[in-house]
C-alpha cells in the first residue's frame, strides 16, 4: 500500500470505491451539531482528492488512527451495512491507568447518550444499547498499563466508558477520568535523574489509536503507532524487562 501526505493527511490505502487514512489526533473525522471546527478529516479527504467523499465511521476527534471512506453512494452503503453488522473486525491500542487484575476481560454494559453538554455516553442497564468491548493487557509498568481493544459494536465513546468503568480510565481523558494527567517518563523509569520542572510528558492527549480496521473481504488498513505512543510503548517494555 502507497502512503502519501498532504499536511495532516496520511494516505494508508486507496482505489477507485475507498480511501483509508491515518488520522492524527485532534482532527475531527467529519462537522456535527456541537463541534464543526474547521480542521475536518472529511474535508482534507475532499482536497486531496479533489471529489467528494461519504463518510462510513467516525472515531473521537482525540483518537488517532484508521479512517476509512467511500468514493461513492454505492461503496458507502456497503460499507456502512458492514460496519453495522459488526463485519468489520477493529483493533485498538490504549494506554490506560493502573494495573488490572486480569489479563482479558469483556465489558458488555450497555450505553445511551446523556444529552448533557458534554456530550457525554452513560451506562443506562435499563435503556442503554447493547456494547461489548474485548480489553487484553499488553504491558504493565508502574501506574500506566497497555492494552490492545477490540470493540464489537460502535458506540460513542464505548472505549472510553467501557475502560473507564472497569477502573482503567484512558490517560488524558477528560471526560472519563476524575484527574486525567500525562504520562510521565519520571512516572515509571527506574532511577530517573532528570529535572522535574523542564520535563516534557511523553503522551499528553487521550492515548487511544485505531490501530487496524479488516474489511469483510480480507483487506486490512493498518495505521502505525503515532510517534508519542510508539514512545511511550518503547519505554514502557523497556522498564517491563
Amino acid at each position: 500500500m502507497g502512503r502519501n501526505s498532504l499536511q495532516k493527511l496520511d494516505i494508508i490505502y486507496q482505489d477507485a470505491n475507498l480511501i483509508a487514512v491515518d488520522k492524527h489526533s485532534g482532527v475531527s473525522v467529519g462537522g456535527d451539531r456541537w463541534d464543526d471546527g474547521a480542521e475536518r478529516l472529511d474535508r482534507l479527504v475532499e482536497a486531496y482528492l479533489g471529489l467528494r467523499v461519504w463518510t462510513v465511521h467516525r472515531i473521537d476527534k482525540d483518537t488517532s488512527g484508521v479512517v476509512v471512506f467511500a468514493k461513492d453512494a454505492g461503496t458507502h452503503r456497503l460499507l456502512s451495512a458492514a460496519f453495522e453488522a459488526r463485519a468489520v473486525k477493529k483493533r485498538y491500542i490504549a494506554a490506560v491507568y493502573g494495573a488490572p487484575i486480569w489479563r482479558e476481560t469483556v465489558c458488555d454494559l450497555p450505553l445511551t447518550p446523556n444529552g448533557n453538554k458534554k456530550h457525554l455516553t452513560i451506562i443506562d442497564r435499563s435503556q442503554g444499547k447493547k456494547s461489548i468491548t474485548r480489553f487484553k493487557v499488553m504491558a504493565v509498568v508502574g501506574v500506566f498499563s497497555m492494552l490492545e481493544v477490540f470493540p464489537e459494536t460502535g458506540r460513542t465513546h464505548q472505549i472510553r466508558v467501557h475502560a473507564s468503568a472497569l477502573g482503567h480510565p484512558i490517560v488524558c481523558d477528560s471526560l472519563y477520568c476524575r484527574n486525567p494527567k500525562p504520562v510521565m517518563l519520571s512516572s515509571f523509569k527506574r532511577g530517573w535523574r532528570g529535572d522535574l520542572l523542564d520535563e516534557k510528558p511523553l503522551l499528553a492527549r487521550l492515548g487511544l489509536h485505531a490501530l487496524e480496521a479488516a474489511l469483510p473481504d480480507g483487506r486490512v488498513f493498518h495505521a502505525p503507532y503515532p510517534r508519542d505512543m510508539k514512545a511511550l510503548l518503547a519505554q514502557i517494555e523497556k522498564a517491563a524487562k
